[in-house]
Protein backbone atom coordinates (compact mmCIF):
# COMPACT_ATOMS: atom_id res chain seq x y z
CA UNK A 1 0.00 0.00 0.00
CA UNK A 2 1.30 3.50 -0.96
CA UNK A 3 2.47 5.77 1.91
CA UNK A 4 1.83 9.53 1.17
CA UNK A 5 4.36 12.32 2.55
CA UNK A 6 2.47 15.28 2.38
CA UNK A 7 5.19 18.71 3.04
CA UNK A 8 3.48 21.80 3.56
CA UNK A 9 6.08 24.60 2.87
CA UNK A 10 8.67 24.20 0.19
CA UNK A 11 11.55 26.37 2.04
CA UNK A 12 14.45 25.51 4.13
CA UNK A 13 12.74 22.30 6.04
CA UNK A 14 10.79 21.47 3.23
CA UNK A 15 13.52 21.14 0.55
CA UNK A 16 16.07 19.84 2.40
CA UNK A 17 13.57 17.72 4.02
CA UNK A 18 12.38 15.73 0.69
CA UNK A 19 16.20 16.24 -0.72
CA UNK A 20 17.18 13.65 2.01
CA UNK A 21 14.03 11.46 1.69
CA UNK A 22 15.05 11.17 -2.19
CA UNK A 23 18.12 9.11 -0.85
CA UNK A 24 16.75 7.35 2.02
CA UNK A 25 13.83 6.38 0.36
CA UNK A 26 15.27 5.85 -3.02
CA UNK A 27 14.06 1.98 -2.88
CA UNK A 28 10.71 2.67 -1.96
CA UNK A 29 10.02 5.43 -4.10
CA UNK A 30 10.90 3.54 -6.97
CA UNK A 31 8.68 0.71 -6.15
CA UNK A 32 5.86 2.88 -5.47
CA UNK A 33 5.54 1.96 -1.72
CA UNK A 34 6.25 5.55 -0.53
CA UNK A 35 5.47 8.86 -2.66
CA UNK A 36 6.37 12.58 -1.71
CA UNK A 37 3.91 16.13 -2.20
CA UNK A 38 5.28 19.03 -1.56
CA UNK A 39 2.91 22.30 -1.73
CA UNK A 40 3.87 25.81 -2.00
CA UNK A 41 3.11 28.64 -3.71
CA UNK A 42 5.80 29.04 -5.12
CA UNK A 43 8.09 26.60 -7.28
CA UNK A 44 11.36 27.41 -5.41
CA UNK A 45 13.16 27.59 -2.33
CA UNK A 46 14.94 31.00 -1.58
CA UNK A 47 18.50 31.03 0.54
CA UNK A 48 17.40 34.19 2.76
CA UNK A 49 20.67 34.85 3.90
CA UNK A 50 21.61 36.14 0.61
CA UNK A 51 18.35 38.09 -0.16
CA UNK A 52 21.00 41.76 1.13
CA UNK A 53 23.37 40.65 -1.56
CA UNK A 54 20.82 40.11 -3.98
CA UNK A 55 19.10 43.41 -3.13
CA UNK A 56 22.25 45.24 -3.02
CA UNK A 57 23.21 43.64 -6.58
CA UNK A 58 25.96 41.84 -5.50
CA UNK A 59 24.33 38.19 -6.47
CA UNK A 60 21.91 37.56 -9.60
CA UNK A 61 18.08 36.75 -7.62
CA UNK A 62 17.94 33.78 -9.95
CA UNK A 63 20.91 32.19 -8.36
CA UNK A 64 19.69 32.25 -4.45
CA UNK A 65 16.59 30.31 -5.59
CA UNK A 66 16.50 26.88 -6.09
CA UNK A 67 14.48 25.04 -8.24
CA UNK A 68 11.96 22.62 -6.27
CA UNK A 69 11.09 20.64 -10.07
CA UNK A 70 14.86 20.26 -10.73
CA UNK A 71 16.37 19.67 -7.55
CA UNK A 72 13.32 17.18 -6.29
CA UNK A 73 12.86 15.01 -9.80
CA UNK A 74 11.44 12.44 -7.28
CA UNK A 75 9.13 14.59 -5.21
CA UNK A 76 5.28 15.71 -6.38
CA UNK A 77 5.42 19.83 -6.36
CA UNK A 78 2.05 21.26 -5.88
CA UNK A 79 1.69 24.88 -6.17
CA UNK A 80 -1.02 26.67 -4.72
CA UNK A 81 -2.08 26.71 -0.47
CA UNK A 82 -2.97 24.63 1.88
CA UNK A 83 -5.90 26.03 3.33
CA UNK A 84 -6.84 23.77 6.25
CA UNK A 85 -5.42 20.71 7.84
CA UNK A 86 -7.66 17.78 8.78
CA UNK A 87 -4.98 15.47 10.75
CA UNK A 88 -7.68 13.68 12.16
CA UNK A 89 -9.51 12.90 9.18
CA UNK A 90 -5.89 12.76 7.06
CA UNK A 91 -6.41 14.89 4.73
CA UNK A 92 -5.63 18.79 3.88
CA UNK A 93 -7.34 21.09 1.84
CA UNK A 94 -5.59 22.18 -1.06
CA UNK A 95 -5.98 25.68 -3.50
CA UNK A 96 -4.37 25.78 -6.66
CA UNK A 97 -2.98 28.91 -7.98
CA UNK A 98 -6.04 28.52 -10.22
CA UNK A 99 -8.92 26.36 -10.26
CA UNK A 100 -10.81 24.60 -7.51
CA UNK A 101 -9.93 23.61 -4.09
CA UNK A 102 -9.67 19.56 -3.17
CA UNK A 103 -8.98 17.61 -0.63
CA UNK A 104 -5.45 15.22 -0.48
CA UNK A 105 -5.23 12.94 1.36
CA UNK A 106 -1.89 11.59 3.72
CA UNK A 107 -0.02 9.23 5.84
CA UNK A 108 2.38 11.56 7.04
CA UNK A 109 2.38 15.31 7.25
CA UNK A 110 5.36 17.66 7.97
CA UNK A 111 4.47 21.24 9.01
CA UNK A 112 7.34 23.09 7.30
CA UNK A 113 5.29 26.40 6.06
CA UNK A 114 7.84 28.58 7.50
CA UNK A 115 7.40 32.00 8.93
CA UNK A 116 5.69 35.22 7.73
CA UNK A 117 6.85 39.39 9.31
CA UNK A 118 4.90 39.90 12.59
CA UNK A 119 3.24 43.44 12.03
CA UNK A 120 1.52 45.84 15.02
CA UNK A 121 -0.99 48.05 13.95
CA UNK A 122 0.79 51.23 13.26
CA UNK A 123 -1.05 53.96 11.55
CA UNK A 124 0.19 53.79 7.97
CA UNK A 125 2.50 51.05 7.89
CA UNK A 126 1.06 49.68 4.51
CA UNK A 127 1.74 53.23 3.04
CA UNK A 128 5.40 53.04 2.68
CA UNK A 129 6.53 49.78 4.70
CA UNK A 130 7.89 46.76 2.99
CA UNK A 131 9.32 43.52 4.31
CA UNK A 132 12.13 41.62 3.45
CA UNK A 133 11.88 38.08 3.24
CA UNK A 134 11.13 37.31 -0.50
CA UNK A 135 12.70 37.67 -3.60
CA UNK A 136 10.17 40.10 -4.86
CA UNK A 137 10.64 42.28 -1.59
CA UNK A 138 14.21 42.52 -1.89
CA UNK A 139 14.80 43.43 -5.82
CA UNK A 140 11.59 45.55 -5.25
CA UNK A 141 13.46 47.24 -2.57
CA UNK A 142 16.90 47.70 -4.76
CA UNK A 143 15.24 49.01 -7.38
CA UNK A 144 13.11 51.36 -5.14
CA UNK A 145 15.96 52.99 -3.56
CA UNK A 146 18.06 53.77 -6.43
CA UNK A 147 15.11 54.81 -8.37
CA UNK A 148 14.48 57.39 -5.45
CA UNK A 149 17.85 58.49 -6.44
CA UNK A 150 16.86 59.25 -9.89
CA UNK A 151 13.84 60.96 -8.12
CA UNK A 152 16.63 63.79 -6.15
CA UNK A 153 18.43 64.09 -8.97
CA UNK A 154 15.91 65.51 -10.84
CA UNK A 155 14.27 67.23 -8.46
CA UNK A 156 14.56 70.99 -7.35
CA UNK A 157 12.30 70.52 -4.50
CA UNK A 158 14.19 70.38 -1.29
CA UNK A 159 11.40 68.98 0.41
CA UNK A 160 11.09 66.12 -2.25
CA UNK A 161 14.70 65.46 -2.29
CA UNK A 162 14.88 64.92 1.15
CA UNK A 163 12.58 62.66 1.74
CA UNK A 164 13.85 60.63 -1.11
CA UNK A 165 16.67 60.49 0.45
CA UNK A 166 15.48 59.01 4.04
CA UNK A 167 15.31 55.58 4.37
CA UNK A 168 14.23 53.96 7.35
CA UNK A 169 14.57 50.45 8.78
CA UNK A 170 13.05 49.25 11.38
CA UNK A 171 14.03 45.66 13.09
CA UNK A 172 17.75 45.37 14.20
CA UNK A 173 18.04 42.06 14.07
CA UNK A 174 19.83 39.68 11.32
CA UNK A 175 17.11 40.49 8.53
CA UNK A 176 17.13 44.46 9.56
CA UNK A 177 21.32 45.17 9.89
CA UNK A 178 22.21 43.17 6.94
CA UNK A 179 19.30 44.79 4.82
CA UNK A 180 19.98 47.82 5.71
CA UNK A 181 24.16 47.51 5.39
CA UNK A 182 23.86 46.42 2.23
CA UNK A 183 21.66 48.91 0.91
CA UNK A 184 23.28 51.75 2.22
CA UNK A 185 26.88 50.65 1.21
CA UNK A 186 25.21 50.30 -2.89
CA UNK A 187 23.69 53.56 -2.37
CA UNK A 188 27.01 55.19 -1.30
CA UNK A 189 28.22 54.08 -4.23
CA UNK A 190 26.09 54.65 -6.61
CA UNK A 191 26.67 58.27 -5.91
CA UNK A 192 29.30 58.20 -7.77
CA UNK A 193 27.14 58.70 -10.73
CA UNK A 194 24.98 61.21 -9.95
CA UNK A 195 25.99 65.36 -10.25
CA UNK A 196 24.29 66.17 -7.51
CA UNK A 197 24.21 63.87 -4.88
CA UNK A 198 26.84 62.86 -2.00
CA UNK A 199 27.28 60.11 0.46
CA UNK A 200 26.36 63.03 2.74
CA UNK A 201 22.59 63.54 1.73
CA UNK A 202 21.93 60.14 2.26
CA UNK A 203 20.01 59.84 5.48
CA UNK A 204 19.56 55.86 6.89
CA UNK A 205 17.82 55.58 10.06
CA UNK A 206 17.92 52.32 12.16
CA UNK A 207 14.88 51.91 14.55
CA UNK A 208 14.97 49.36 17.54
CA UNK A 209 12.75 48.92 20.78
CA UNK A 210 15.50 47.34 22.54
CA UNK A 211 18.84 48.63 23.84
CA UNK A 212 21.20 46.76 21.26
CA UNK A 213 21.65 45.53 17.46
CA UNK A 214 22.28 41.94 16.30
CA UNK A 215 21.78 40.41 19.24
CA UNK A 216 22.42 37.34 18.15
CA UNK A 217 26.19 37.67 18.02
CA UNK A 218 26.50 38.68 22.01
CA UNK A 219 27.35 42.15 23.35
CA UNK A 220 30.55 42.66 22.69
CA UNK A 221 30.03 42.69 18.54
CA UNK A 222 26.83 43.72 18.89
CA UNK A 223 28.24 46.94 20.35
CA UNK A 224 31.28 46.84 17.56
CA UNK A 225 28.45 46.48 14.88
CA UNK A 226 26.76 49.43 16.06
CA UNK A 227 29.44 51.79 16.62
CA UNK A 228 30.32 51.24 12.81
CA UNK A 229 27.10 51.86 11.58
CA UNK A 230 26.98 55.17 13.61
CA UNK A 231 31.01 55.66 12.08
CA UNK A 232 29.46 55.41 8.31
CA UNK A 233 26.68 57.94 9.17
CA UNK A 234 23.48 55.68 9.93
CA UNK A 235 21.14 57.28 12.39
CA UNK A 236 20.69 54.13 15.03
CA UNK A 237 18.02 54.85 17.38
CA UNK A 238 18.11 52.27 20.79
CA UNK A 239 14.82 51.80 23.03
CA UNK A 240 12.90 53.78 20.10
CA UNK A 241 9.30 52.31 18.76
CA UNK A 242 7.93 53.05 15.29
CA UNK A 243 4.11 54.96 16.18
CA UNK A 244 3.12 56.29 13.38
CA UNK A 245 4.49 56.68 9.34
CA UNK A 246 1.17 57.83 7.54
CA UNK A 247 1.54 59.07 4.01
CA UNK A 248 5.33 58.99 4.85
CA UNK A 249 5.30 60.94 7.69
CA UNK A 250 7.12 59.17 10.06
CA UNK A 251 6.72 59.33 13.76
CA UNK A 252 8.92 57.41 16.59
CA UNK A 253 8.55 57.13 20.61
CA UNK A 254 11.52 59.86 21.13
CA UNK A 255 9.75 62.51 19.86
CA UNK A 256 11.12 62.35 16.33
CA UNK A 257 9.22 63.50 13.05
CA UNK A 258 10.50 63.26 9.25
CA UNK A 259 9.68 62.17 6.13
CA UNK A 260 10.32 59.19 4.13
CA UNK A 261 9.31 57.52 1.15
CA UNK A 262 10.57 53.96 2.35
CA UNK A 263 10.55 52.07 5.34
CA UNK A 264 12.08 48.47 5.60
CA UNK A 265 10.19 46.61 8.37
CA UNK A 266 12.26 43.66 9.61
CA UNK A 267 10.81 43.95 13.47
CA UNK A 268 10.35 39.93 13.78
CA UNK A 269 8.32 36.79 12.39
CA UNK A 270 5.93 34.92 13.55
CA UNK A 271 4.32 31.29 12.14
CA UNK A 272 2.35 30.92 8.66
CA UNK A 273 -0.69 31.84 9.01
CA UNK A 274 -2.29 27.89 8.45
CA UNK A 275 -1.15 27.02 12.03
CA UNK A 276 -4.83 28.72 12.92
CA UNK A 277 -6.01 26.05 10.18
CA UNK A 278 -5.18 22.86 11.58
CA UNK A 279 -6.20 20.83 14.50
CA UNK A 280 -2.85 20.39 15.29
CA UNK A 281 -1.76 21.34 18.79
CA UNK A 282 -0.20 24.92 19.15
CA UNK A 283 1.95 26.21 21.61
CA UNK A 284 1.84 29.51 23.91
CA UNK A 285 3.48 31.13 21.10
CA UNK A 286 1.20 29.96 18.66
CA UNK A 287 3.61 27.44 17.01
CA UNK A 288 2.91 24.00 16.27
CA UNK A 289 3.50 21.58 19.33
CA UNK A 290 6.94 19.77 19.03
CA UNK A 291 8.83 17.24 20.56
CA UNK A 292 12.45 16.81 20.45
CA UNK A 293 12.19 14.22 18.04
CA UNK A 294 10.20 17.04 15.52
CA UNK A 295 7.35 15.11 16.23
CA UNK A 296 3.83 17.07 16.75
CA UNK A 297 3.11 16.51 20.51
CA UNK A 298 0.41 14.24 21.31
CA UNK A 299 -0.11 13.19 17.57
CA UNK A 300 0.78 10.12 15.21
CA UNK A 301 1.83 10.58 11.69
CA UNK A 302 2.68 14.39 12.17
CA UNK A 303 5.91 16.17 12.24
CA UNK A 304 7.05 19.87 12.45
CA UNK A 305 10.12 21.62 11.96
CA UNK A 306 11.58 25.11 11.74
CA UNK A 307 10.00 28.28 12.35
CA UNK A 308 6.12 26.98 12.63
CA UNK A 309 7.48 24.91 14.97
CA UNK A 310 8.33 25.19 18.98
CA UNK A 311 11.26 22.90 18.92
CA UNK A 312 12.64 22.00 22.75
CA UNK A 313 16.40 22.84 22.56
CA UNK A 314 17.92 19.43 24.01
CA UNK A 315 21.06 21.28 24.93
CA UNK A 316 19.49 24.05 27.24
CA UNK A 317 16.85 22.67 29.08
CA UNK A 318 13.49 24.95 29.08
CA UNK A 319 14.29 26.79 26.25
CA UNK A 320 13.60 26.05 22.15
CA UNK A 321 15.49 26.24 19.06
CA UNK A 322 15.76 29.83 17.78
CA UNK A 323 14.04 30.78 14.10
CA UNK A 324 16.86 30.51 12.12
CA UNK A 325 18.12 28.87 8.75
CA UNK A 326 20.87 27.01 10.93
CA UNK A 327 18.94 25.18 13.29
CA UNK A 328 16.13 24.74 10.05
CA UNK A 329 18.49 22.69 7.72
CA UNK A 330 19.90 20.47 10.86
CA UNK A 331 16.37 20.10 11.82
CA UNK A 332 15.19 19.01 8.21
CA UNK A 333 18.22 16.01 8.57
CA UNK A 334 17.04 14.93 11.17
CA UNK A 335 13.17 14.97 10.63
CA UNK A 336 13.88 13.33 7.31
CA UNK A 337 15.48 9.99 9.25
CA UNK A 338 12.60 9.92 11.78
CA UNK A 339 10.17 9.99 8.84
CA UNK A 340 12.05 7.23 7.39
CA UNK A 341 12.03 5.93 11.25
CA UNK A 342 8.74 6.49 11.71
CA UNK A 343 7.72 4.52 8.46
CA UNK A 344 9.97 1.19 9.14
CA UNK A 345 8.64 0.86 12.84
CA UNK A 346 12.03 2.18 14.12
CA UNK A 347 12.95 4.47 17.39
CA UNK A 348 13.61 7.97 16.54
CA UNK A 349 15.60 10.32 17.46
CA UNK A 350 15.81 13.55 19.65
CA UNK A 351 17.04 17.15 17.38
CA UNK A 352 20.05 17.49 19.22
CA UNK A 353 22.40 20.58 17.89
CA UNK A 354 24.62 23.33 20.33
CA UNK A 355 24.22 26.40 18.44
CA UNK A 356 27.92 27.20 16.87
CA UNK A 357 27.57 30.83 16.57
CA UNK A 358 26.51 34.07 14.04
CA UNK A 359 27.56 35.35 10.97
CA UNK A 360 26.58 38.51 9.59
CA UNK A 361 27.39 41.01 6.44
CA UNK A 362 27.57 44.58 6.95
CA UNK A 363 28.53 45.59 3.30
CA UNK A 364 31.16 45.01 0.89
CA UNK A 365 34.09 43.47 2.93
CA UNK A 366 32.86 44.36 6.20
CA UNK A 367 31.18 41.95 8.51
CA UNK A 368 30.74 40.68 12.36
CA UNK A 369 30.94 37.27 13.54
CA UNK A 370 30.85 34.89 16.47
CA UNK A 371 31.50 31.30 16.19
CA UNK A 372 32.72 28.92 18.86
CA UNK A 373 33.91 31.70 20.85
CA UNK A 374 35.81 33.38 18.54
CA UNK A 375 35.14 36.88 17.84
CA UNK A 376 35.91 38.10 14.03
CA UNK A 377 35.31 41.41 12.51
CA UNK A 378 36.03 43.52 8.96
CA UNK A 379 37.52 41.55 6.15
CA UNK A 380 37.68 38.45 8.36
CA UNK A 381 34.15 38.14 9.22
CA UNK A 382 32.79 39.12 5.61
CA UNK A 383 34.85 36.21 4.10
CA UNK A 384 33.39 33.60 6.88
CA UNK A 385 29.78 35.21 6.15
CA UNK A 386 29.56 34.45 2.71
CA UNK A 387 32.27 31.23 3.10
CA UNK A 388 29.29 29.69 5.15
CA UNK A 389 27.10 30.63 3.39
CA UNK A 390 28.06 29.57 0.42
CA UNK A 391 28.60 25.97 1.74
CA UNK A 392 24.95 25.80 2.67
CA UNK A 393 23.26 26.74 -0.63
CA UNK A 394 21.51 23.93 -1.71
CA UNK A 395 22.68 22.52 -5.26
CA UNK A 396 26.28 22.35 -6.52
CA UNK A 397 24.85 24.68 -9.21
CA UNK A 398 23.99 27.24 -7.48
CA UNK A 399 27.05 27.43 -5.70
CA UNK A 400 29.13 27.66 -8.72
CA UNK A 401 26.62 30.53 -10.43
CA UNK A 402 26.64 32.69 -6.82
CA UNK A 403 30.71 32.13 -6.86
CA UNK A 404 31.17 33.50 -10.47
CA UNK A 405 28.51 36.32 -9.90
CA UNK A 406 31.19 37.40 -6.80
CA UNK A 407 34.16 36.88 -9.25
CA UNK A 408 32.58 38.90 -11.82
CA UNK A 409 32.11 41.24 -8.78
CA UNK A 410 35.92 41.26 -8.52
CA UNK A 411 36.66 43.01 -11.84
CA UNK A 412 33.37 44.97 -12.49
CA UNK A 413 31.19 47.79 -11.26
CA UNK A 414 27.96 46.60 -9.99
CA UNK A 415 24.98 47.28 -11.95
CA UNK A 416 23.12 50.81 -10.00
CA UNK A 417 19.94 50.83 -12.60
CA UNK A 418 16.81 50.93 -11.26
CA UNK A 419 14.30 48.57 -13.20
CA UNK A 420 10.87 49.14 -11.31
CA UNK A 421 9.08 49.20 -14.21
CA UNK A 422 9.43 45.15 -14.15
CA UNK A 423 6.42 45.65 -11.34
CA UNK A 424 4.38 47.23 -13.81
CA UNK A 425 5.42 45.98 -16.94
CA UNK A 426 1.29 47.20 -19.00
CA UNK A 427 1.79 50.68 -17.89
CA UNK A 428 3.73 50.90 -21.20
CA UNK A 429 1.42 49.30 -23.05
CA UNK A 430 -1.39 50.80 -21.68
CA UNK A 431 -0.56 54.21 -22.22
CA UNK A 432 0.09 53.24 -25.96
CA UNK A 433 -3.54 52.08 -25.92
CA UNK A 434 -4.95 55.41 -24.34
CA UNK A 435 -3.01 57.78 -26.87
CA UNK A 436 -4.90 55.48 -29.85
CA UNK A 437 -7.69 56.39 -28.53
CA UNK A 438 -7.54 59.92 -27.79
Amino acid sequence: MNKRIVIVGGGYVGLYTALRLQKTLRRELRDGSVSITIIDPQSYMTYQPFLPEAAAGNLSPRHLVAPLRRVLPKVEILNGTVTKVHHGERTVTFQPAEGQAREIAYDVIVMAAGSISRTLPIPGLTDIGIGFKTVGEAIALRNRVLHLLDVAESTEDPEVRRRALTFVVVGAGFAGVEALAELEDMAKDSTRYYRNIKPSDLRWVLVEATNRVLPEVGPEMGTWTLEQLRERGIDVKLETRLESCVGGRVVLSDGTEFDADTLVWTAGVKPSTIVNSTDLPLDERGRVKTTAALTVAGVKGAFAAGDIAGVPDVTNPGQYCAPNAQHAVRQAKVLADNIARHLRGEQLVDYRHKYVGSVAGLGLHQGVANVYGVKLRGFPAWFMHRTYHLSRVPTLNRKVRVVVDWTLALFFKRETISLGEVEHPRDGFRAAVATMRR
